[in-house]
């Protein structure tokens, strides 16, 4: 896809704004959802703590999230830890998710052991949220500006 702006410079600032979005809405995810967030960290650790690689499959698998909850909240489990030095991306696999129809996913692989036991033990899971101080799915508002994702079958139907 051409930057709508023509710009030919190697530096794109299409792409910059790009990121500062993906960054931005990455962010609003993980303060929005931090449970959940954490309790999929947690999984893709205790995964690649068990077998050395692991995709978001494993996260979307081990985490059940409530009706009406939204999975791209998961976005960002990889990021944080990624960042630590606890992991590294090491190529890309086709999700084995039926509704993913063989999409690249990436597999994460543990580069710090120690590291990642660590973390593990200084972010126990948490309870789920008090249903009676959490906002009901419909009425939360918008999360993105726009929306950023290939509607799903579903979604794509109603059109």
């Amino acid at each position: 896809m051409s930057c709508p702006h023509n710009c030919t410079t190697s530096w794109n600032p299409c792409h910059s704004e790009g990121e500062r979005r993906k960054a931005e809405a990455l962010a609003n995810l993980e303060a929005r959802r931090e449970i959940y967030v954490r309790r999929g960290r947690r999984a893709l650790l205790e995964a690649l703590l068990r077998s050395g690689t692991a995709t978001a499959d494993v996260v979307r698998r081990s985490v059940e999230l409530p009706k009406g909850v939204n999975p791209k909240l998961f976005g960002p489990v990889p990021g944080a830890l990624a960042r630590a030095g606890i992991i590294r991306q090491d190529g890309f696999a086709k999700t084995c998710r039926a509704v993913g129809h063989a999409r690249p996913v990436a597999i994460w692989a543990l580069v710090d052991r120690a590291a990642a036991e660590r973390w593990l033990r200084l972010n126990p899971d948490r309870p789920d949220p008090d249903e009676s101080k959490v906002i009901d799915a419909k009425r939360q508002g918008i999360l993105f500006s726009q929306e950023t994702a290939t509607p799903t079958g579903e979604a794509a139907g109603a059109a």
